[in-house]
């Protein structure tokens, strides 16, 4: 009967394994993205064009700009210790033709909501 049941146990921790194996290769390397960038849902999405918005106007109070917002170009997105946005930004000062500058926001919802921990012309 010991010699059953530990062979039904076997069987059954074997199986377990291979279902949990199977389960991480399906999803193939990176696929969950937690410590690694992928693309924002969409660069019109109103929560990534307020993160746009909110590093431009926190670049032009350091840097004594007046930078306007035209777009987001594209942008990524990195899940770790709260979310991290590396967006390409298209603005342009009054009168001139837009540019396009890489911005990176930190955004932690239980410490100060944004900091821009980046900001630079392309």
């Amino acid at each position: 009967m010991a010699v059953k049941s530990r062979s039904i146990l076997f069987v059954l921790l074997t199986i377990l394994v291979a279902s949990i194996s199977y389960q991480t290769s399906a999803k193939g390397v990176g696929s969950n993205n937690v410590g690694g960038w992928k693309p924002v849902p969409s660069t019109k999405d109103r929560y990534v064009v307020s993160i746009a918005k909110f590093a431009l106007a926190e670049h032009n109070k350091r840097a004594n700009d007046a930078l306007v917002f035209v777009a987001v170009v594209k942008g990524e997105l990195l899940t770790a210790g709260g979310k991290k946005y590396k967006l390409e930004i298209s603005a342009k000062e009054a009168g001139a033709a837009s540019k396009n500058y890489e911005a990176v926001v930190l955004d932690r919802h239980w410490k100060k909501p944004r900091q821009l921990t980046s900001f630079k012309k392309l």
